[in-house]
């Protein structure tokens, strides 16, 4: 495990600003072998439930200190296991963070395939997609000016997560369904993403 996180940590920082897709799937097949999978250990799965629960469906995108020492007490323990999932999603969070701390646009087709990679694994591995996947693959697809396949995610997201409100959102920024308006409105005029893109 040791030598897996050393691994994560330096092709990670080589460039994260330049990451290719690539790249992407390079750091993937490489953490991908040193990693123990395992369908039946739900933790990954779980953590990164709560990171969406925490931050995007949340009233308040507020990550708290008790699911940050989570994901950082599954980094550092050796037996934790499908961590490759984890790392992949870390690498992705890095990526759009530190494009938007200097103003630079991301890479969207790093993004497009790291949400690909992290489709197809937590489909294989836990045979359900976490919904924080669907949101990220639409803002992916829509850096990428891929209208359609952006549309796409977010049809399939709300399939498997009604009541998500980010899906919800979205959906209402390409649609203007009055019906997900009123829902909005009505029924999360609170949540931060309602407020961040004025619907009223």
């Amino acid at each position: 495990m040791k030598k897996l996180i050393l691994l994560f940590l330096f092709l990670w920082g080589i460039n994260s600003f330049s990451q290719t897709a690539a790249a992407a799937k390079e750091v993937f097949e490489k953490l991908k072998k040193e990693s123990k999978t395992d369908g039946t250990d739900k933790t990954v799965y779980n953590i990164l439930d709560e990171f969406y629960n925490k931050t995007l469906q949340a009233e308040n995108d507020e990550m708290t200190d008790e699911t940050i020492g989570k994901i950082q007490t599954l980094i550092s323990n050796p037996d934790t296991k499908n961590i490759h999932i984890l790392l992949l999603f870390l690498m992705y969070q890095q990526h759009i963070s530190q494009t938007a701390a200097v103003g630079k646009k991301s890479n969207p087709e790093f993004q497009i395939e790291t949400m690909s990679l992290l489709e197809e694994e937590t489909k294989k591995i836990y045979g359900k997609i976490p919904a924080i996947i669907y949101i990220y693959k639409y803002e992916s697809f829509d850096s990428g000016d891929k209208k359609q396949e952006a549309k796409a995610a977010i049809i399939q997201g709300l399939k498997e997560y009604p009541d998500s409100v980010p899906l919800k959102v979205y959906s209402y920024l390409n649609t203007n369904d009055e019906a997900l308006k009123n829902d909005l409105i009505k029924n999360h005029s609170n949540h931060w993403m309602v407020k961040q893109f004025g619907i009223q």
